[in-house]
């Protein structure tokens, strides 16, 4: 699809204390090829240079066919800065972009060709797991990104985006842990659409940061369930089953036992670091 028949993209990257991950995740949109619209970055209570970071990629952005708003807001929580953002977004294509996300040059276009239509439609693209540093993290990575749940259908971790239809499957974000799985379960799993093109998503480093983001993520997927009964009724199943699990301990022991100790502390409750858990 040209992108003369593209619809124009809304992407909204809330971002808190990300100088460290800001110039990559904008550098990657600002590559972007057969796409435009505009970039809106919600500085969200930052006490870093995120926002001035920010700021210098605006020429690159415009020459990419991209306009960069960056709003400096006080601390909202992930959910406010979406509203935030989606509250001074102009066009009706979504993509809701986490800031320590890269994407792949054609990953925008081929958003925008997905949502060109009329029906309500979630889309996202191909997940990669950025390389670890620790042991421990890269064991766990080679497991979980050959869960089904990641090879299949479209996960919409670190990156989503819906048309203008399927924006009105919901009014403002709730004051919840868990955006992405909120958004994806307001999908059919036929609405859902998994894009080839990839997209790379950093993981946290170490044993105990990821008890505590896995613990963190399974009470997003709990909450969800108890605020909105309706929405696991889109759930498409996509589990590991016995002869799947027996292939994966043969095939890679460490990381399967890694994996498995991860999910066990997680589940007797291992203590860890209070504090806000992020994928990475």
């Amino acid at each position: 699809m040209s992108l003369s028949a593209n619809p124009a993209l809304s992407i909204i990257i809330p971002a808190s204390n990300e100088a460290g991950w800001i110039d990559a995740c904008l550098k990657a949109v600002a590559a972007s090829q057969g796409a435009a619209g505009e970039v809106v970055v919600v500085a969200n209570g930052c006490t870093d240079d995120t926002a001035a970071r920010a700021r210098t990629h605006a020429t690159s952005l415009a020459a990419a066919g991209f306009t960069l708003s960056v709003l400096e807001t006080p601390a909202q929580g992930k959910p406010g800065a979406l509203n935030t953002g989606d509250a001074a977004a102009r066009y009706g294509v979504r993509v809701y972009l986490d800031a320590d996300v890269t994407v792949s040059p054609l990953l925008m276009a081929q958003i925008a060709g997905a949502l060109a239509v009329s029906t309500p439609c979630l889309a996202g693209g191909t997940p990669q797991v950025a390389p670890a540093h620790s042991t421990v993290t890269q064991a766990y990575a080679r497991f979980w990104s050959q869960l089904p749940f990641v090879v299949q259908g479209c996960p919409a971790f670190g990156l989503y985006a819906v048309n203008a239809a399927g924006r009105k499957r919901w009014g403002e974000f709730p004051a919840i842990i868990s955006d992405d799985t909120f958004v994806r379960l307001s999908f059919a799993p036929s609405e859902r659409l998994r894009l080839p093109a990839t997209y790379v998503w950093p993981m946290v480093e170490g044993f105990a940061a990821l008890v505590r983001v896995r613990r963190r993520q399974d009470q997003g997927v709990a909450e969800v369930a108890q605020l909105f009964p309706h929405l696991p009724t889109n759930d498409d199943k996509i589990r590991p089953d016995t002869g799947w699990l027996l292939r994966q301990l043969v095939a890679d022991p460490a990381a399967f036992l890694t994996y498995a100790v991860v999910t066990l502390a997680v589940r007797v409750g291992w203590r860890t670091q209070s504090g806000w858990g992020r994928g990475r």
